[in-house]
């Protein structure tokens, strides 16, 4: 009686990048992350400018159009990588989670500064 035993099969590695594809994923993040952070900082510019003359406490009188020119900007994101011709396929929920969390984090510190430091 001989006993088959079932082949194994090997196991399947993912590609190996080369040098040169790691260097251009790096690249691609660094300019997803530079695009966020400028659009952040100017959604925070414009927020200050927008909204209104603040008073001595710093509050705005229109702060919610901040904070909507911030969401704003968020979108905008994706249609700034297409015109640059990124691919957004790859990007996954986490992605767009941490794309949307720069712009969110450079706004809020640019209209903080601003709305601290420049008397009107």
């Amino acid at each position: 009686m001989s006993e088959d035993i079932p082949e194994e099969k090997p196991v399947q590695t993912k590609k190996a990048k080369t040098k040169a594809d790691k260097q251009a994923e790096h690249i691609e993040r660094i300019k997803r992350t530079l695009i966020a952070s400028l659009l952040g900082m100017l959604a925070g510019v414009l927020a200050y400018y927008f909204g209104g003359t603040p008073n001595t406490s710093g509050i705005q009188a229109d702060g919610f159009l901040g904070f909507m020119l911030m969401l704003v900007f968020i979108v905008l994101q994706k249609h700034i990588f297409m015109l640059m011709r990124m691919d957004t396929s790859k990007l996954g929920g986490k992605d767009w989670f941490y794309q949307g969390f720069m712009t969110f984090a450079f706004w809020f510190m640019t209209w903080t500064i601003l709305l601290t430091s420049i008397p009107r």
